[in-house]
């Protein structure tokens, strides 16, 4: 059975690399940042397309499934998130002119178009809290297609990471469901990610491995590293060390900022300022330091053969952060391949052949 995919939104790669883990032919990958490129296309050995999705006509996807001889046609995406997360749910009063708020609809836009045999779209929970979400989901049952969505904790399934993400599949075929939990109530821990690799200081590179850098920390900020326990906190330090938005009442809130990571437990959320200790808990658990690219890459279950840079390019941390900060989690991607590969085997498998199935639409819980 040959399984051809296209990723929309698809940055370094993340989600195309779960897929191809899973048998997928992936064709190409889709996104308007240029710099994703040598990632996305060395490890995918499969063409990037620097564009935005606004520019990408529905004739422009057939024609990249129609260059291979394939029995489905699987298109995926995760459009960006800022426009749906809290903090922009919070302080942007007029979200709703963003023009990020306008992806989902192009995604609707290209699916429509093309009428791909199965979708897969992964974002944040709270886009459900959004009409556009529901706008999206009708438009793709008007054409015929059967949705599902639910909410999945990535550490349920391997990433060594508590991280809840929105799965949503649709199949002109039936209904799309994820495999069972494989690490619900023994997930990988922060330990078993990167306890094993070498010790390096704040600032530092190690020498067998360029991208297991730290960023540098002022001898402030190292003061107030060193007076944080594993697992703990500003709320550990010396009144001294806390800063002045730590005395105020809604300071205390914010208990995750400047906070260490615990050895025996997965990690927090991979942001894309994942390497800075004052922009959440990403304090190493024990060395007086924020955790290195290399930790962040493993911790979002990228395998250490992943190649984010060339060998001899220079590091920019920020960008790599950024990078690996967007990637939909490779564990996490290789179980929605498998859901989805599953489903189209049962397809394929049926003595009558494959038939359309009447539309719905369900939530799983």
């Amino acid at each position: 059975m040959k399984l051809g995919v296209v990723d929309v939104f698809c940055g370094i790669g993340g989600l195309s690399y779960g897929f191809k883990g899973e048998g997928f032919d992936v064709i190409a990958g889709i996104d308007s940042d240029e710099s994703c490129r040598y990632a996305y296309e060395s490890n995918l050995k499969a063409n990037f397309i620097s564009s935005g999705i606004e520019e990408i006509a529905g004739s422009d996807i057939s024609e990249l499934f129609s260059r291979k001889r394939q029995d489905f046609r699987v298109l995926i995406g995760c459009a960006p998130c800022t426009p749906y997360s809290i903090y922009t749910g919070r302080y942007r009063k007029q979200r709703q002119v963003d023009e990020r708020w306008q992806l989902l609809r192009e995604f609707s836009r290209l699916v429509r178009s093309t009428r791909p045999d199965v979708v897969s779209m992964e974002n944040v929970p709270r886009l459900t809290r959004h009409a556009i979400f529901y706008d999206f989901v009708r438009e793709l049952e008007e054409a015929g297609y059967t949705i599902t969505f639910s909410t999945v904790r990535a550490e349920h399934y391997g990433v060594p990471q508590r991280r809840a993400r929105l799965v949503l599949f649709a199949s002109l075929w039936g209904m799309v469901t994820l495999p069972p939990p494989s690490h619900k109530g023994c997930p990988r821990t922060v330990r078993d990610a990167i306890g094993k690799l070498p010790r390096i200081r704040a600032g530092q590179a190690c020498s067998t491995d360029r991208l297991h850098l730290s960023r540098g920390l002022s001898v402030r900020n190292l003061a107030r590293i060193r007076a944080t326990g594993e697992g703990g906190s500003w709320s550990d330090w010396d009144h001294s060390l806390q800063l002045a938005c730590h005395k105020k009442k809604q300071g205390k809130s914010f208990r995750s900022v400047y906070g260490r990571m615990t050895w025996d437990a997965p990690s927090p959320v991979i942001t894309t300022q994942c390497l800075g200790i004052g922009n959440g808990r990403f304090g190493h658990p024990s060395q007086d330091r924020a955790i290195s690219i290399r930790e962040a890459a493993l911790l979002q279950s990228f395998p250490k053969t992943f190649r984010f840079i060339e060998p001899k390019a220079r590091i920019n941390g920020h960008r790599l952060a950024r990078q690996i900060g967007n990637a939909v989690p490779v564990r996490l991607a290789r179980m929605i391949a498998r859901a989805i590969k599953l489903h189209l085997l049962e397809v394929s498998a049926s003595p009558d052949g494959p038939k359309p199935a009447a539309k719905r639409s369900q939530q799983l819980h």
